[in-house]
């Protein structure tokens, strides 16, 4: 079935600025998505998984949770797409973005709770695995959700909204889990908990334009496939984009997945954990600063490669630091410049991402296969860091590799001609 013409304004960019309310909203869904997400791959999920290998080497422990979060990695690669594609064809009288988001909401929230209960590394995987393809479901539609109701000149900041939540829920849930003493089953069930609660405003408050039947054609298997190879040579900006994405965000997993090793077994610090913490509280503080700052000067200044090019360079110069200068006071330096960067990468970048799109009707679709270019690096880093240390018996490779691939994102974004 042929589309009928968009007479709608669904294709057209937004003009209308969001206000305080719906920014408000639009953060509590991400601290309650991020909150839920990064407490288990930072905590939970790893002691889960250490708990079941007994393995009495770290790197063996590090490879088995890396396994688990690799194939989850490779859910997402077909999750985000396909959600993003069939929201932009979704007639719902509730709208278009927000059956996803309840759905996301629902199915993440119940694996969560379901790995709590597991016994077995099978079922820890699992759920794990569904546990991810949900949370692709929900941020795919929350993604998309800015380009529906966020006119240009608005989307730095309110992409800072997103990253700002996600620096606090990395301590949020450590200091939650640890200050309560949680059980195993207790953390994921408070994770899936405050998700929900968190989640509701914007859900339930949030208006979301209702599509008409036939304004976008039907999605087949053989569209979908089709729909998923975007040229680079027809479309350079997007192509650059998505590949300055890729690799910034895998120099920041190489950089960050092993931190709390790299103090144990690289400094051999007296307390990692605790050094973790100081450390994460640096890059938290730097991450909120720049990404609201930053991506609001963006706004103004109506440029963004430049913003996204600084960060990545940013982020090249901890890592290499960490190589380098292997001290506890190198590393809370290469901690501020790496929040200061990632905090701009991640606003300025989405708001970037929003401007290179090919086609207004797909934006769903175009944005989840942005989105893999965040969580697939996040996925396979700790499998792949492991290896590497493994492989030469010290952390300075991982390091530099982490800060070559961030500045090979700096060059690729430089490419793009479309944007400032």
């Amino acid at each position: 079935m042929p589309a009928v013409p968009d007479t709608h304004g669904l294709a057209a960019v937004p003009t209308h600025r969001v206000g305080g309310r719906w920014i408000l909203f639009f953060a509590l869904s991400w601290f309650g998505v991020w909150i839920a997400q990064l407490t288990p791959v930072q905590l939970l999920l790893p002691l889960q998984v250490e708990k079941f290998l007994h393995a009495t080497d770290w790197v063996q422990n590090v490879l088995g949770f890396g396994y688990i979060s690799g194939i989850a990695g490779a859910f997402a690669l077909v999750a985000y797409p396909l959600t993003g594609a069939l929201s932009d064809r979704t007639t719902s009288r509730f709208g278009r973005r927000r059956p996803w988001i309840a759905a996301g909401t629902a199915g993440f929230a119940l694996s969560l709770f379901l790995l709590g209960l597991q016994t077995s590394l099978l079922g820890i995987g699992i759920c794990w695995v569904a546990s991810s393809t949900f949370f692709c479901v929900l941020t795919a539609a929350l993604t998309a959700a800015i380009s529906d109701q966020v006119p240009v000149n608005q989307r730095g900041y309110v992409s800072g909204w997103i990253s700002a939540p996600q620096a606090i829920g990395i301590i949020a849930g450590l200091v939650l889990v640890t200050a309560l003493g949680l059980s195993t089953f207790g953390g994921y069930a408070v994770m899936a908990a405050l998700l929900v609660v968190l989640g509701l405003p914007f859900l339930l408050l949030v208006h979301d334009a209702v599509l008409p039947p036939g304004v976008v054609p039907p999605l087949t298997l053989g569209t979908l496939l089709e729909s998923l190879w975007i040229s680079p040579r027809r479309f350079p900006d997007f192509g650059w984009t998505l590949l300055s994405r890729i690799l910034v965000n895998l120099g920041n997993a190489f950089g960050t997945s092993l931190l709390l090793y790299f103090l144990m077994y690289g400094l051999e610090v007296p307390d990692a954990e605790g050094s973790l913490i100081v450390l994460t509280l640096v890059y938290m503080l730097f991450v909120i600063v720049a990404s609201l700052w930053l991506g609001r000067l963006s706004d103004r200044l109506g440029r963004r490669r430049a913003f996204v090019f600084g960060a990545s360079v940013l982020q090249a110069s901890a890592a290499l630091i960490l190589a380098f200068v292997p001290t506890m006071g190198a590393a809370t330096v290469a901690a501020a410049l790496l929040g200061l960067g990632y905090g701009c990468f991640l606003s300025v970048d989405q708001a970037l991402a929003t401007e290179v799109l090919p086609d207004q009707l797909s934006r769903g679709k175009d944005l989840g296969i942005m989105n893999i270019a965040l969580t697939v690096p996040q996925a396979f880093a700790p499998m792949l860091g492991a290896l590497l240390v493994s492989a030469v018996g010290g952390f300075t490779l991982l390091f530099v590799i982490s800060g070559v691939t961030a500045l090979a994102g700096a060059l690729a974004v430089a490419q793009v001609k479309g944007v400032r």
